[in-house]
């Protein structure tokens, strides 16, 4: 059966399989748990997203309670904003067990290809302009800050490398390598389109889409399918406009509506090595509050 996706890296804990009547466990990720139909000639696959939470590609313990049920919440109500975009959305009912948590989905064959889509300058791509004035390889004028709004969004690809290994950067002229010159291309452009699009949309809600990224795969008909979580607060930075108008600081501008409060905690309480520290009480509360704000902004 054609993977529906492309496994998260699994850094040893794989999470507890769910009892789900008429469905088996087939794989973990660090965050999503899929699982198959017990019926042979149902191709569907269960997609259930947990509370587990993942920063520098491990997982932490303990998790965001809801988090699953917020972020499964908002990929549906983004799913249902772009409704001409072909997606993995499947025909169903959901199992009552996971229903607020879990999505049916198409078995697609996933594309090796996360399509990052950069509106903004921060991260890593802040880190690269700031030696080199580009981003992945792409110049870019002088002068901008940290948090700046670029000219016009990139789109800056990367390969989901093997369980185990860093998604890395890549080119366009890479991913033509990896999936063809007319699948690169459909990729960007839809990568491109559907960034504008949620942009659009959250700044009507006085929120920015600094970047997000998509995962694609391909139906049994070869259509292009979005797929996976979309425009979450997991595959996505979104910061408060009024915030990034008027901060004085890169932190004050770009408070961001998803786990960069793990994220930093994390980097300033644990070098790398050895099992991550257990995550504070209220570094749990304050990100599961930053989830829950961003879906009312948004109205999802």
């Amino acid at each position: 059966m054609p993977h529906h996706h492309t496994p998260d890296r699994d850094n040893g804990r794989v999470s507890e399989a769910l009892n789900i009547p008429g469905w088996r466990h087939v794989y973990s990720g660090k965050v999503r748990d899929l699982y198959a139909s017990d019926d042979a000639d149902d191709t569907r696959i269960l997609v259930v997203a947990s509370d587990r939470v993942s920063a520098f590609d491990v997982v932490l313990s303990p998790g965001i309670p809801e988090k699953g049920a917020l972020l499964t919440r908002l990929s549906r109500w983004w799913f249902a904003q772009l409704p001409d975009v072909p997606n993995h959305l499947a025909e169903g009912e959901l199992p009552a067990s996971v229903s607020d948590r879990a999505m049916l989905a198409q078995s697609l064959e996933m594309l090796p290809v996360e399509c990052v889509v950069r509106g903004y300058i921060t991260g890593s791509g802040w880190a690269e302009y700031q030696q080199s004035g580009t981003v992945c390889g792409i110049p870019l004028p002088a002068g901008l800050r940290n948090g700046d709004r670029l000219p016009e969004p990139l789109f800056t690809p990367a390969y989901k490398a093997p369980m185990g290994e860093h998604d890395e950067n890549i080119t366009f002229e890479k991913t033509v390598e990896l999936v063809g010159a007319e699948r690169a291309a459909e990729l960007r452009d839809a990568s491109l389109a559907v960034y504008a699009r949620a942009a659009a949309i959250a700044e009507n809600a006085g929120v920015i889409l600094a970047d997000t990224k998509f995962e694609f795969g391909t139906d049994a008909a070869g259509t292009l399918r979005l797929a996976d979580e979309v425009l979450t607060s997991d595959s996505s930075r979104y910061w408060d406009a009024e915030a990034w108008r008027t901060g004085a600081t890169p932190a004050e501008r770009m408070a961001s509506f998803d786990k960069q409060i793990v994220r930093d905690w994390l980097a300033a309480h644990w070098d790398k090595q050895g099992e991550p520290p257990a995550l504070p009480a209220d570094i749990v509360e304050r990100t599961a509050d930053r989830y829950r704000e961003l879906i009312d902004r948004l109205g999802a």
